[in-house]
């Protein structure tokens, strides 16, 4: 089976009410769905862009399914250090596709995973002390291999790897960069380490389908053809002609509308599964990072990407989301059937008001509360799609993974923006570099602390 998407609480109209997008306009932005279509393949042809292609390059799914085979019950854990798109696609997909509480379960053949996206030094000592070297893998994922955060904690690891075990530290380490350039690259061929390729084409944020996701998804036993075949599937859909029938033309279209003339600037992705919770953080960057930029007039574009996970977040946000300003679009993901489901045993004498819950499971508990939600908002006018998984797999996660990309890319046509590039992203790592005093970025240093010494007028010490 594959994800359906309903958007009739998109429309102006709908069971939600005013607050929608206008039929004329969906019209209107439909009919210019081919040209939209035209300009991402043009790009795609070109080689500039080449996420929509990742599910049909199997070679290299299969050669980290054959490095992973290879070391397998050897490591107790996996440590990847990366960042961003090389780290958030990794997570989202071990909460989606190992075991629930995976990494706190007593060591099998599936080694524990660690993901250090961050330099905090709690975290980086954390983890650092939490392993130990002789049983750990670690896999530096950084296409450019300068990136400040990642290339810190490899040095820290490297040393207490060299330190641990000797000259064997070469077979602890594996690399997720570039073809050629940066690097990572040659330092991996000089110490012959085994290294895998970030096409030039993808960029981190669209990375999860490239050895950035497969080789811990290898190594922890994920089912990757089954991932690539669901991205396939949403990838094929996706590129379709027939507006009215590519979800993602159809989402990316309404949510621009709703931004640029409804007033509705926040997108809340809004999983009804523990499972699929990381996702949400997955999805900020790929939205925030791809369409959140000046376009051609130099003006500021973009929605504002943000998450809650059901049933939590009905207990902190969904009062925000019910009563509050009326800024926001919400696409629920609900889960058909759930694995490990298990029936609510009978109250004991005392607790008679709950036998209603009685010979009820958990997952149609958590179904019921992913309704009654939906329900709950649309009854308040808010604007919303329903996207529904079948069930929490490779297969349904590869698919809605090129959903969200596919539409993100659409967004930047619409919003008339680059979806590819980060501009302000690199200046943050350009400022990073004069602090942290690299060679030839002196001027950069001196320009940040200028600016933030400011006046002094506005300041409590």
């Amino acid at each position: 089976m594959r994800l359906s998407l309903d958007y009739s609480c998109l429309v102006r109209g709908g069971p939600q009410g005013a607050l929608g997008v206008d039929p004329k306009d969906l019209d209107q932005a439909g009919s210019q769905h081919r040209a939209r279509l035209a300009a991402l393949d043009k790009r795609r042809r070109s080689g500039e862009i080449g996420f929509w292609d990742l599910p049909e390059a199997r070679e290299p799914a299969r050669a980290c399914q054959a490095y992973a085979d290879s070391v397998r019950g050897r490591f107790e854990n996996v440590v990847v250090l990366g960042i961003g798109g090389s780290a958030l696609g990794t997570q989202a997909l071990h909460a989606a596709l190992s075991p629930a509480l995976h990494d706190k379960r007593p060591h099998t053949t599936r080694p524990r995973l660690f993901v250090v996206d961050n330099v905090d030094p709690v975290l980086v000592t954390g983890v650092l002390r939490a392993v130990n070297p002789a049983t750990t893998l670690y896999n530096v994922i950084s296409k450019s291999g300068s990136t400040a955060e990642t290339m810190s904690q490899f040095l820290l690891f490297l040393e207490a790897l060299k330190t641990s075990i000797g000259d064997s530290w070469r077979e602890h380490v594996v690399v997720t960069t570039d073809a050629k350039k940066g690097f990572l690259r040659p330092f991996a061929t000089a110490h012959g380490l085994t290294a895998f390729t970030v096409p030039d084409s993808v960029g981190g944020r669209f990375s999860v389908l490239t050895p950035v996701g497969l080789l811990p998804g290898a190594l922890l036993g994920w089912d990757l053809e089954a991932l690539l075949d669901g991205a396939a599937v949403g990838r094929d859909r996706c590129l379709g002609g027939d507006f009215a029938s590519n979800p993602a033309a159809v989402l990316a279209v309404c949510q621009h509308l709703l931004d640029t003339r409804c007033g509705v600037h926040t997108q809340v992705l809004f999983p009804y599964s523990h499972r699929l919770r990381l996702l949400v953080d997955w999805n900020v960057q790929l939205v925030a990072e791809s369409l959140g930029k000046r376009d051609a007039e130099g003006r500021g574009v973009g929605p504002l990407p943000h998450g809650a996970v059901g049933a939590t977040d009905q207990h902190s946000q969904v009062q925000l989301f019910s009563d509050g300003p009326r800024d926001k679009v919400y696409t629920f993901l609900r889960v058909l059937s759930h694995t490990d489901d298990m029936l609510i045993p009978a109250p004991p004498h005392g607790l008679d008001d709950l036998e209603y819950l009685e010979g009820k499971t958990f997952g149609q508990l958590l179904d019921a509360e992913a309704r009654a939600t939906r329900v709950a908002l649309i009854d308040k006018g808010c604007p919303n799609a329903l996207i529904h998984f079948p069930q929490v797999d490779a297969r349904s996660v590869g698919e809605w993974l090129m959903w969200a990309m596919a539409s993100t890319a659409y967004g930047g046509e619409l919003y008339r923006v680059d979806a590819f590039d980060q501009p302000g992203v690199e200046a943050g790592k350009v400022a990073t570099y004069g602090l942290m005093g690299r060679k030839g970025y002196e001027k950069e240093k001196a320009r940040v602390e200028a600016a933030e010494a400011g006046d002094g007028r506005h300041r409590l010490d």
